[in-house]
């Protein structure tokens, strides 16, 4: 739930009986048992597209989403994803709907959203998360306080066809 005092706002995506699929949801674990100050903690699962009136009632001054994202990288990489090229990478999703049209219903009322892809190891039913991955979650954790800052996050740079 956002509150006053909170700046941002984390959308964590994903299906944590999924294998790595599940860093999003093990991200909002990590918050829940140790809360940031200024955050505010979305657990949107698989079907995300359910928290986005609840977002923009909210409108936080910036949005991050972190999901598992395939993006040819060593398991556990994390990349900043440009917006322009997350409806072309998320041909196959484990989502309800492609992440663009969440971003595209949430920028009217949160103009900056950065997502974080995680590179997954194995996305499969009832794996657990990679230790790979794991790390990366725990990673991610720890920067999120230096958001104002930057994150240390290269942006992933989609390989030319």
């Amino acid at each position: 739930m956002l509150n006053s005092s909170s700046r941002y706002a984390l959308l964590c995506v994903g299906n944590s009986m999924m294998g790595d699929d599940g860093a999003g949801p093990r991200l909002a674990e990590l918050c829940a048992a140790a809360p940031l100050p200024g955050w505010t903690v979305v657990d949107g699962g698989a079907a995300p597209e359910n928290d986005i009136g609840y977002l923009r009632e909210q409108r936080p001054d910036r949005l991050v989403i972190v999901d598992a994202t395939d993006m040819g990288l060593a398991p556990g990489e994390m990349r900043l994803i440009d917006e322009s090229d997350i409806a072309e990478m998320f041909v196959m999703t484990t989502h309800t709907l492609p992440l663009s049209f969440l971003i595209q219903q949430l920028r009217e009322a949160i103009p900056q959203i950065t997502f974080v892809g995680i590179q997954p190891d194995v996305v499969a039913f009832y794996y657990p998360l990679s230790p790979a991955v794991e790390r990366a979650v725990g990673e991610l954790y720890q920067r999120l306080p230096l958001l104002e800052t930057g994150l240390g996050i290269a942006p992933f740079r989609p390989r030319p066809t």
